[in-house]
């Protein structure tokens, strides 16, 4: 019987058939990596099977994640406004006791996601609340592993989803890289949560600004700038990164400032060393 295959590696999931592909484009690609061990593959059932929901708060927000970790290891995040509410970004696992959490806490409007590696199960999360919009930037509509009625792509730099929720266009990790802004978030100074196109460093004192993590191929000085001028004119005190504990709880401007010259500078100097 057909069934949607994930690739163990960054959990994209493949339209459902009765064998896995024969590879995974976005592991091909030198933003994410093939282990050594080859390319892994694993029934949407058997995975889902096999782990359980994580669910808590982390910062301002609730958090999604399973358990144990699979693939990436990142973790979505429900924001939840008086219009409605947004999931942020996704796992792979979606389970009965997600779906009705999330509809006891007023459904969802739509799904969001920062950038490809994130995509995983988004046509079964859209199909879990019946047909929801997965919102994706068409810069990276190459990417899309699952076409399909539930994918919604937009174009532009800025789109507001609901009053005061608005995905910004920050290009960088990939073309169509995506932090989704919360105007009302920190006590009405503004949330940004940033995937990994923003990532939260350990320390959560500062970004990080990467073409590919698992490489380790720094973003250059135009994209970072680029970065910092998507988001001009934005107030965010809070950035939520996309793993686990990586909030940055205060002075989110000032961090994104100090970072970029960091990164810019260190760009400039390396040669020297």
């Amino acid at each position: 019987m057909p069934t949607s295959f994930l690739c163990t590696a960054c959990g994209t999931g493949y339209p459902p058939a009765e064998t896995p592909p024969k590879t995974c484009p976005i592991c091909r690609d030198e933003r994410q990596y093939v282990p050594p061990s080859g390319q892994g593959w694993t029934p949407f059932e058997a995975m889902r099977d096999g782990h359980r929901a994580l669910i808590a708060y982390d910062g301002e927000f609730l958090g999604l994640g399973m358990a144990p970790s699979f693939a990436i290891g990142e973790r979505a995040l429900l924001v939840r406004t008086p219009a409605g509410n947004i999931l942020w970004d996704l796992i792979p696992l979606i389970d009965r006791a997600m779906v009705e959490l999330i509809d006891g806490l007023g459904g969802l409007a739509a799904i969001a996601i920062s950038h490809p590696h994130y995509y995983t199960t988004m046509a079964e999360w859209s199909e879990a609340f019946g047909g929801i919009p997965v919102l994706t930037h068409a810069a990276d509509k190459a990417w899309i592993q699952r076409p399909g009625p539930h994918v919604a792509l937009w174009e532009g730099e800025r789109r507001e989803i609901l009053p005061g929720v608005t995905l910004i266009r920050c290009g960088g990790h990939f073309a169509g890289g995506t932090v989704l802004h919360v105007a009302d978030a920190a006590g009405g100074k503004g949330a940004l949560l940033s995937g990994d196109i923003l990532q939260v460093t350990p320390g959560c004192d500062g970004f990080g600004f990467m073409r590919s993590y698992p490489h380790y191929i720094p973003l250059g000085q135009k994209a970072v700038r680029r970065i910092e001028a998507a988001l001009d004119g934005l107030a965010f005190e809070t950035v939520t990164g996309a793993f686990w504990g990586r909030v940055v709880p205060q002075d989110g401007r000032a961090v994104l400032k100090k970072s970029v010259e960091r990164h810019v500078r260190w760009l400039g100097e390396s040669a020297d060393i």
